[in-house]
């Protein structure tokens, strides 16, 4: 991964900083069965190496700071993989009932038109996508639990060729049982991402799971051209309004740090974020006397929390009322958008389709530059 006995000593040192990874990365399969490596622009947090048997998906980043890398071999049947591969699961080549853990994974499997292989999803009302609901009023989709700890017995009784999971770390007791009952769980972290191209990108991770590798590129070529045009667009204005992002949670302000993916797509639709500065790819925590003192003459505010009207805002906080963003009622949500069983949009679609985001933010910033409708923020009501 990264004169003799000194040599080995010194780069057995080395190694021992590094993220430990799986022992199929010491045993890679003969090289003249290498087909090819599938290309990826933008995501870190996975990669596919594909034989002509089998294929290898490697998981580096299913949460953060994960300590090994998770291997999954994807073939008709095991006999197909060399024994010189090592790797942590088996998955069958063709999965007909699938189960997924997460609402990021749902816009996914309907755009490669994969829906009919869903067959169950924890807490079922977070969903907000009309053709899943329709699924789950026909009883097609069975309620599992929620995604910290699955029912597994209800899982177990559905029998999922495999199941997607979303987790934060390494201890999910339910997913320990379900591998040892011989459910192939698969980890996604395309919430680990860190780019907003590259959480889109995970379409291809569900591409290659469900044999639609061709229709997800195509699918995630669209999502990046419509993205950077957008960001081409924005490029036009000649005004550059102050943002001001994020909500006070109890007695501390959560804001997008200045490395964040949030950050960068303020970037790209061409505004200066008040905390685009800061250094860290995940939130700033803050005191509202700070955002007060830095923020109080921003020319808008995006995402304050689950707030979604004016005399909502100011009946938590009088203080509020000292931004310029709340006096000029330039304050834009995402939690007037919801499902019907009142699942916030954006959480759902929102990592899969950063372009639509992007686009939302442009018509906030530059609306004479947008002439098209809103896709997941919305103004404040009174």
């Amino acid at each position: 991964m990264r004169q003799f006995f000194f040599c080995v000593l010194i780069l057995t040192s080395l190694l021992s900083c590094k993220k430990q990874t799986s022992a199929s990365a010491t045993h890679t399969p003969p090289l003249q069965n290498k087909n090819e490596a599938l290309k990826l622009k933008y995501a870190n947090g996975f990669a596919v190496n594909k034989y002509d048997d089998y294929t290898l998906l490697s998981v580096s980043q299913p949460w953060p700071d994960a300590q090994k890398d998770f291997i999954y071999a994807i073939a008709e049947n095991k006999i197909n993989i060399p024994d010189s591969v090592v790797y942590d699961v088996f998955v069958p080549r063709t999965i007909n009932r699938l189960i997924v853990t997460s609402t990021t994974h749902i816009p996914a499997l309907e755009s490669l038109k994969q829906l009919d292989k869903l067959i169950a999803f924890p807490n079922l009302n977070y969903i907000s996508s009309p053709a899943v609901r329709t699924k789950i009023e026909k009883g097609e989709v069975l309620e599992v639990g929620n995604k910290n700890q699955l029912n597994t017995e209800l899982v177990l009784a559905s029998q999922p060729d495999a199941v997607v999971a979303s987790a934060i770390n390494a201890n999910n007791k339910s997913y320990s049982t379900l591998e040892r009952n011989g459910i192939p769980v698969i980890y996604n972290g395309d919430w680990v991402e860190e780019t907003p191209l590259g959480k889109a990108e995970w379409i291809k991770f569900f591409g290659v799971l469900l044999n639609q590798e061709q229709q997800a590129d195509s699918i995630f070529n669209h999502i990046e051209t419509n993205y950077l045009n957008a960001k081409k667009m924005a490029k036009k204005a000649t005004l550059k309004p102050l943002v001001l992002s994020g909500s006070l949670y109890k007695d501390v302000w959560y804001a997008p740090a200045g490395d964040s993916w949030q950050a960068q797509l303020i970037q790209d639709a061409n505004a200066n974020y008040v905390y685009e500065k800061t250094k860290g790819k995940g939130s700033l925590s803050l005191a509202l006397e700070q955002v007060l003192a830095n923020a109080q003459n921003a020319d808008i505010w995006i995402s304050p929390g689950s707030f979604t009207s004016y005399n909502a805002l100011i009946e938590s906080n009088q203080h509020y009322s000292q931004l310029s963003a709340y006096q000029n009622k330039e304050v834009y949500s995402i939690a007037l958008t919801t499902g019907e069983t009142g699942g916030v949009l954006f959480y759902e679609l929102g990592p899969n389709r950063p372009d639509l985001i992007l686009k939302d933010l442009i018509k906030i910033f530059h609306p004479n530059l947008a002439n098209y409708d809103f896709t997941f923020f919305k103004p404040l009501n009174p």
